[in-house]
């Protein structure tokens, strides 16, 4: 027989006479390999699907003119096509085009939105909308507003729009569709721009004012009817704003302008999401601003940062966990083959070959574990993303195979210790208690 066949022959036996011991180990690194292979798919897997389930809860991106002039003209149809384009290279995104004038309920000021319906209805898919959207002739408007109006689902509204009033209606635009203190500083650049903008007006028009509004006209109540078709309330600021289409904002103002805010939606998170904001504004042709929006995407980072600090820890561990599991098995199956160490020692075996073999026994162990693991820990990692998020999540060959040499690798660490032990075996101490 040769050594090597002797050698699988004693490895064969070793692992099939003590079972009892050899599915201790193998349970050990299945447990180890399936706490870990299930935790990782999660952590790879849930910090995508996390970002597609808060993609639902509106913008993490906002573009605004950069200019003075922008802000007074808007940002153009061209502009927001290549913008978008640029943001779309390489991610899904939806965007949605808002602009903002100052108008005049019953003498009292409102900021009305004229918005592409479909695009901000699948953006903002959180909106609790009671009735129906706006469309032509119809507007919904929120909350705060239909509080102060004392209006309903089907009441009708006269809304009227004085070009000394358009001032405002940048400043409100940006405050009113962003949370970040970057969206702020937007805001108030904004209303500067635009009151600029209004400054030549005037000075051709003396007008008195009353609490800081334009009120030469204050009780005129001159407009357009429209249809109040529905109520938003999300409990941010969208509820203080009146929404209605685009045609029929630039029909009331009697002109047509570009948007003031343009929202973006943008599968990207943390450093993907900042470089795609510093592209845009390092473009010099782009003529906007890009900011995002701090509110979503810090709980993005901040509930990702707190998954994969679990992920650390549990994982810490179980790797300590399946290091003593598997250790204590060998060091149980290296005592009860004490004499056999010894005896084999006394005929000439050398601790190199002896070691090689222990190795080996605990390399099988952690193998079969490993695989079996990384089976178990696919599925748990299945039915929780399945039971969670409601996705299903493909296998990860890169994992599996990541799981399975490190079950190998924990497993034949661990025995090191007991095996330096059994490599020191004197024969003859072993030989003279037999």
């Amino acid at each position: 027989m040769t050594n090597r066949k002797m050698f699988f022959t004693m490895l064969w036996g070793a692992v099939f006479r003590r079972r009892s011991r050899a599915m201790m180990a193998v349970i050990a690194s299945l447990v180890g390999a399936a706490t870990l292979f299930c935790l990782a798919s999660v952590c790879v897997a849930v910090p995508q699907q996390m970002n597609e389930e808060m993609r639902a809860y509106g913008a993490n991106l906002i573009v605004t003119p950069a200019s003075a002039t922008g802000k007074s003209q808007g940002i153009d149809t061209a502009t927001v096509r290549n913008v978008t384009a640029l943001i779309g290279a390489g991610h899904s995104v939806k965007s949605a085009a808002y602009r903002y004038e100052s108008v005049r309920i019953n003498s009292a000021p409102y900021t009305i939105a004229g918005v592409d319906v479909k695009a901000v209805r699948a953006l903002n898919r959180h909106w609790n909308v009671t009735g129906d959207w706006p469309g032509s002739g119809n507007v919904m408007v929120g909350r705060d507003v239909a509080d102060a109006l004392g209006v309903k689902v089907g009441s009708r509204v006269t809304i009227g729009y004085r070009a000394a009033d358009a001032s405002a209606s940048a400043s409100s635009s940006a405050s009113a569709k962003s949370d970040s203190d970057e969206s702020t500083e937007t805001a108030e650049s904004s209303a500067q721009g635009t009151q600029s903008t209004q400054t030549t007006q005037g000075e051709q028009t003396t007008q008195a004012t009353e609490n800081g509004r334009v009120s030469s006209d204050i009780m005129d109540n001159n407009g357009t009817e429209f249809r109040i078709s529905g109520i938003v309330d999300t409990g941010g600021n969208e509820d203080s704003i009146i929404y209605a289409t685009t045609a029929d904002v630039s029909k009331l103002a009697g002109h047509e302008r570009g948007a003031d805010v343009v929202e973006y939606s943008v599968n990207a998170m943390g450093d993907d999401l900042n470089a795609i904001v510093d592209g845009i504004n390092r473009n010099p042709n782009s003529a906007v601003k890009a900011q995002t929006v701090t509110r979503i995407t810090s709980s993005d980072t901040r509930i990702i940062a707190m998954l994969q600090t679990l992920f650390w820890i549990v994982s810490l561990v179980v790797l300590v966990l399946t290091l003593v599991g598997v250790g204590t098995t060998i060091s149980s199956i290296v005592s009860q083959r004490r004499n056999e160490i010894g005896l084999r020692k006394a005929l000439g075996a050398d601790s190199r070959a002896i070691g090689v073999e222990f190795y080996v026994e605990s390399g099988i162990y952690g193998l079969i574990g490993g695989l079996l693991g990384t089976a178990i820990g696919y599925v748990l990692a299945r039915v929780l993303c399945a039971t969670v998020f409601g996705r299903e999540i493909g296998f990860n060959w890169l994992l599996g195979a990541g799981s399975l040499l490190l079950s190998v690798a924990i497993a034949v660490i661990a025995s090191i210790p007991p095996v330096r032990r059994a490599t020191r075996i004197d024969p003859a101490i072993v030989l003279r208690e037999e």
